[in-house]
């Protein structure tokens, strides 16, 4: 199969906007984490968030033509306008660009807020801006309108797996000649909607930090945020690293092998029902790092893993696990091999195996 390479990266989430902030709260090992109000039958509730910020959005989209974009398809742009202008392409031509989003929570916020008008005021006074934004290819139709990608456009949804899933798919573009090269993402936004739900699942908690290695706590904190990375056909270029590899399946259908020559890195995100399975699948004491804590616990986290391996592989050092080692050995000072590990449900995994060029 194709290797592919990393040419840019567009990251925004709780840390703050760009690759300059991702490293540096990669390297100091924190972010800050906000809180949403949710109104619940018990009265307003705080829940504890990772918030993003897409002011910056206006460096590249003037705020007028912005009106009528919902904060889901902003986080999107931002993304994507981050990674094309990191890889150096923003004003090239992207008539051979691929487009592909993965999202688990996708426009929730803005589908509700349709329902919500359709329900107060009738099929003739609900909301024309919010239902276009609420349909599940919105933020990609945006992205390609606003930056004229005329590539194909793909948006995956297959919660914990959406990012590998559609990883997948940009590889095999790539790997048929479809495209030269592939803006690849992922979004997840905080809404009243996933912020009730996690009230609901597990009632008031007051987290101050997220402990992934923890397998007998529940300490997960909900975020969000965008990361895009413009991948292209290994050509010897600059790049960030090399994508070597991309395995999803079933541990009950076998296949699942991990490398013990590479740095684990894990997508344990403080979630009870999972850590376990990280700890069971993992040996303890190998050489293994988890950075959710620097952005939350999203379907959307997984992309963030492979920017921040990315970042890793450039630098040729990982960066410390900011809730310590937990069972594994220290990070490796030295690192060219990063396996980035996704499990989801009682038995779906992912691997993407990522190589320093």
């Amino acid at each position: 199969m194709t290797r592919l390479v990393v040419k840019g990266i567009g990251v925004a989430g709780a840390f703050g906007t760009g690759v300059e902030s991702f490293q540096s709260a990669l390297a100091e090992g924190r972010a800050t984490v906000g809180s949403v109000e949710v109104a619940t039958g018990e009265g307003v509730v705080t829940v504890p968030a990772y918030r993003a910020d897409t002011a910056a959005l206006e460096e590249f989209v003037p705020k007028r033509a912005l009106r009528r974009v919902d904060n889901y398809s902003k986080l999107a742009l931002l993304g994507s306008y981050l990674a094309l202008k990191d890889a150096g392409m923003l004003g090239a031509d992207l008539g051979r660009l691929g487009l592909v989003i993965a999202s688990g929570y996708g426009a929730t916020a803005t589908t509700y807020a349709f329902l919500d008008s359709l329900i107060s005021g009738g099929d003739t006074c609900a909301s024309p801006t919010h239902f276009a934004n609420s349909v599940h290819n919105a933020a990609a139709a945006n992205v390609a309108i606003t930056l004229g990608i005329r590539g194909p456009s793909l948006t995956v949804s297959q919660f914990d797996m959406s990012v590998p899933s559609a990883l997948v798919s940009a590889r095999q573009w790539l790997a048929e000649g479809r495209v030269d090269a592939v803006l690849f993402g992922a979004v997840d936004e905080v809404s009243e909607l996933v912020a009730y739900l996690q009230h609901r699942r597990y009632g008031p908690r007051h987290v101050a930090a997220m402990a992934p290695f923890d397998a007998g706590t529940e300490s997960s904190i909900i975020g969000e945020g965008a990361a895009f990375l413009v991948l292209t056909r290994d050509d010897g270029g600059t790049a960030y690293c090399g994508i070597d590899s991309v395995e999803t399946g079933n541990v009950f259908g076998g296949g699942l092998s991990l490398p013990d020559d590479a740095l684990m890195l894990l997508g344990a995100d403080g979630r009870k029902e999972l850590g376990r399975r990280y700890l069971d699948t993992v040996a303890a004491g190998a050489t293994a790092a988890c950075y959710t804590p620097i952005y939350g616990s999203m379907p959307a986290a997984a992309a963030f893993d492979l920017a921040a391996a990315a970042l890793a592989l450039k630098n040729g050092q990982a960066f410390a696990s900011p809730a310590g080692p937990g069972p594994f050995a220290p990070d490796s000072a030295g690192v060219s091999r990063i396996c980035s590990l996704r499990l989801a449900g009682p038995s779906e995994y992912a691997t993407v195996l990522m190589s320093k060029l």
